[in-house]
């Protein structure tokens, strides 16, 4: 049988449908691992509301959710849009990396899909969860280096007829630029950032409020502002400390002065230290607290350096600055204010996916115009 070329459009076909299929598959991702549940158990998809297992003839990638109009079939509850806008962006990306590095390297292909599917998956697990699984990122970086020594030319800079040490050299390298380099920007960022003062003219209510379902942090609760648990405490030094006048511990007051939150355990004024888990409640009244922040969360790092194995220390550059310029766009867009926060991991994710389809262009241009005028050696 004779095949058309690498580059006739009939491939295409093939990949939006592969892509549509492994886009099926990262809504199963997406929903279950934040929750911390197996993608395998159970193997078949099931209604987010209802629960109802949903037969094979009504999970068809893309047209199931548009032949029963974005409903569930058993409870005719909303399946939200995301399904099928990931099903379908990972359609259309398999398309477009296979209509870019095919006719180079289609072993390649096979890892750059890989990649594709990872950053899609953590830019929607970070939108909705504002966490990135460090075993995503794990793996999608032994990928990199794997794809970094099958075609060395990856790493776009290092030109061509580069050994496949070298090329995984570049991809180490590449790798260490993108978590280390963007773990001393967190760690800055946490120094220089990492707390909030709050003030108060006149004594006001405080407390901790319990978590309302299985899937929901518990809040500290202060005036009108509300913070998560999850948004505190991100490392053992994190420390919330409210300025009290009147503490009550399980609704009976011990008195006032600094008390210490950490994440597990309070500290009393008087340096007594007390279980969370055993009281009922907590709440009071204070002048004002110091609240523990993040600038970024570690999980971006990772994610970074996940790029970096798979693009070197030139893709992260590129990937940090325009995902910086799309989270400046999306947060004028979306008029997210000062202070609150942003997931910066689909950021990231479309700053990689630019430099895939392009942005290595780009900067190599920058590069070579700046040579001749002296600004590199």
């Amino acid at each position: 049988m004779i095949y058309p070329p690498l580059d006739h459009w009939l491939w295409l076909v093939p990949a939006f449908s592969l892509g549509a299929c492994i886009g099926s598959f990262l809504n199963v991702v997406i929903y279950r691992v934040p929750l911390g549940l197996s993608v395998n158990d159970p193997k078949r998809s099931f209604c987010p509301q209802c629960k109802a297992a949903i037969p094979l003839w009504l999970n068809v990638p893309l047209l199931s959710w548009l032949y029963l109009g974005g409903k569930c079939k058993a409870c005719r509850q909303s399946i939200a849009l995301r399904y099928f806008a990931v099903e379908l962006l990972t359609a259309l990306v398999f398309t477009a990396v296979w209509q870019c590095f095919a006719p180079l390297a289609v072993g390649v292909v096979v890892l750059l899909w890989a990649l594709a599917a990872l950053l899609i998956a953590i830019a929607f697990i970070d939108a909705e969860h504002m966490i990135i699984p460090v075993k995503l990122t794990f793996a999608g970086s032994i990928l990199g280096l794997v794809a970094c020594a099958m075609w060395p030319q990856l790493p776009v800079l290092a030109g061509g007829g580069a050994s496949w040490q070298m090329g995984l050299l570049r991809g180490g390298i590449g790798w260490a630029a993108g978590f280390f380099g963007l773990g001393i920007v967190v760690e800055l960022g946490k120094l220089a950032f990492g707390k909030k003062a709050l003030r108060f003219s006149q004594p006001v209510a405080w407390s901790l409020r319990e978590p309302q379902t299985d899937d929901d942090p518990m809040w500290f609760v202060i005036a009108d502002e509300e913070v998560a648990w999850w948004d505190m405490f991100n490392r053992k030094s994190d420390r919330l400390l409210v300025e009290a006048t009147d503490i009550r511990v399980d609704g009976e007051s011990v008195g006032g002065g600094l008390l210490t939150i950490r994440e597990m355990e309070i500290q009393l004024p008087d340096g007594t230290i007390r279980q969370l888990a055993a009281m009922k409640s907590l709440d009071g009244t204070a002048s004002g607290a110091v609240v523990p922040r993040e600038a970024m969360g570690s999980g971006d790092g990772y994610l970074l350096g996940m790029v970096g194995a798979f693009f070197g220390w030139s893709g992260v550059l590129f990937s940090l600055f325009s995902g910086c310029l799309v989270a400046l766009l999306a947060a004028l867009v979306g008029r997210i204010g000062f202070g609150k926060p942003l997931p910066f991991g689909p950021s990231l994710a479309v700053g990689a996916a630019l430099w895939m389809f392009g942005g290595w262009k780009l900067f190599a241009w920058y590069v070579e115009f700046l040579a001749p005028l002296g600004g590199l050696p």
